[in-house]
């Protein structure tokens, strides 16, 4: 463990003294990408810092024992830094657990009405709400990539981006079928109805993750049909592009040009395509894979959110909590964080 903090430590003040370079300042990709990968060894580097502290604290309260006077003191203060010492110890651990690689990045959601017809649809517009007051407690930005709208409300599929600080490495727990039990307001016997939505959380693809050849895709260009702009409906400006390989599609028509499609349209067939790599690679890891929490499939029933009793459970590790109003205004951090926390448990487990 020390001589990994040793390692992290050397890095980062490598690090620090090339951000100083005026030949390094002066080339802001350059800067943006050391910013990052200092940043991404900084709670180790710091926790580092503390246990050197400590360490240090400790000798000196050891040699205090000699002293008549101080001794007493000293032996206390050597309890209160062992626990201290104990418990950073344990913090450090779950800092050097293997990092995906994809924590950082931006995400790309998808949330589709599964089985319940209107009702699944109306719920997969609450799950949209729910996501974006979570976004905007955690100070994200949300993009609307596209949407299909249900004339009873909500939509039978809507994918978005979010963008921020570490959003996959919260929301990617969030992929797997999403269940709701409630009284539909089409339903006039009140009867409580199940219904579902689905959620697929995709880490978006930058051009290193993902290569595409021209020669692989069929653009095609027609006419918006949403809600977008002044100008939306009156020119060919939406986007659909077929990667021919793997016949995966993607449509955009939010943006007023073709052009601006166009990228988005690129940006998410990359994520798309790179979503796909990840889960064949997970898929060869076999057992592994299933140990892990947040990488189930679409198919995967996940959570349940029950109306007539105001409760969310995750069914992944026993998670119940009888704050569903609460969660539904985008509350989600105690559930996010019990999540992160059987992962990380798991992963200590395996180390």
């Amino acid at each position: 463990m020390i001589e990994r903090l040793i390692a992290i430590e050397e890095k980062y003040n490598e690090l620090s003294g090339q951000l100083s370079k005026p030949e390094v300042l002066s080339d802001i990709k350059k800067t943006l990408e050391l910013s990052k990968e200092q940043a991404s060894l900084k709670d180790a580097y710091d926790a580092y810092q503390k246990y050197k502290k400590i360490k240090s604290d400790l000798e000196e309260a050891k040699e205090m024992t000699k002293d008549k006077e101080l001794g007493e003191f000293a032996k206390e203060e050597m309890i209160r830094l062992n626990q201290e010492k104990e418990e950073l110890e344990s913090q450090i651990e779950v800092l050097l657990l293997p990092k995906d690689p994809n924590d950082g990045k931006n995400v790309i959601v998808e949330i589709r009405g599964a089985a319940g017809g209107d009702e699944a649809n109306i719920f997969a517009g609450d799950l949209y709400r729910m996501y974006t007051k979570y976004a905007e407690k955690q100070g994200w930005k949300i993009e609307v990539l596209a949407e299909e709208h249900s004339d009873a409300g909500g939509f039978p599929l809507v994918e978005f981006m979010v963008k921020g600080d570490n959003v996959y490495s919260k929301l990617k727990y969030e992929s797997g079928a999403h269940r709701v039990q409630r009284v539909p307001v089409t339903e006039t016997q009140g009867r409580v109805h199940t219904s579902t939505a689905t959620v697929l959380v995709m880490p978006e693809a930058e051009e290193v993750d993902v290569q595409i050849n021209p020669a692989d895709l069929r653009i095609d260009v027609y006419r918006s049909t949403g809600a977008g702009g002044q100008c939306v409906n009156t020119t060919d400006s939406a986007v659909r592009i077929t990667h021919l390989p793997t016949n995966t599609v993607v449509t955009c028509q939010n943006e007023r040009s073709q052009i601006q499609n166009k990228e988005k349209a690129m940006q998410m067939l990359r994520t798309r395509l790179y979503e796909a790599k990840l889960r064949e690679q997970e898929e060869e890891l076999g057992s592994e894979r299933r140990s892990k929490i947040g990488t189930g499939d679409r198919s995967e029933k996940i959570r349940t959110y029950n109306y007539p009793q105001n409760r969310v459970t995750d069914h992944r590790i026993g998670y119940t909590t009888k704050n569903l109003d609460r969660v539904m205004e985008g509350n989600l951090d105690d559930i996010i964080e019990a999540l992160i926390t059987e992962d990380q448990n798991r992963k200590l487990k395996e180390a």
